[in-house]
């Protein structure tokens, strides 16, 4: 599983001095464009003068505990499923080892249709491999 680790940051946190829920998703999305990265992909890029990337279509989060200001989180990224054109994320975040929440996040592989639209597409299978790929 690809790991990275994240401090709380005082903006983080709401007037309980708790890491605000909306911020797991931040975290999230930081998760996984370290994850992507590491595999030579990114969230967006421009290929043969098209953009293309994977928009996020689905987001959830489940929490256990409370993380407050300067503890760090060790966010667990993990590939539940390659389909036709999405990827599902889980994220796992833990605390000095203990379970903090778990967020699942769904996103599409499209290229950009200008002036304003997207289309999705099937994954290629060049991403696939990489998207597939474990540890």
């Amino acid at each position: 599983m690809f790991t990275l680790t994240r401090r709380v940051e005082f903006s983080d946190t709401d007037m309980a001095g708790i890491m605000h829920f909306s911020n797991f998703f931040r975290f999230m999305e930081a998760a996984e464009t370290a994850f992507l990265n590491a595999r030579g992909l990114s969230v967006t890029w421009q290929a043969d003068g098209v953009r293309y990337g994977f928009p996020r279509v689905n987001a959830s989060c489940d929490y256990v505990r409370p993380v407050r200001f300067e503890d760090v989180l060790t966010i667990g990224v993990s590939v539940e499923k390659v389909g036709t054109k999405s990827v599902a994320y889980r994220f796992e975040f833990t605390h000095a080892g203990e379970p903090i929440a778990t967020g699942r996040m769904t996103a599409v592989y499209c290229k950009a249709t200008p002036p304003h639209g997207i289309e999705a597409l099937p994954i290629p299978a060049e991403l696939r491999t990489k998207l597939e790929a474990t540890e």
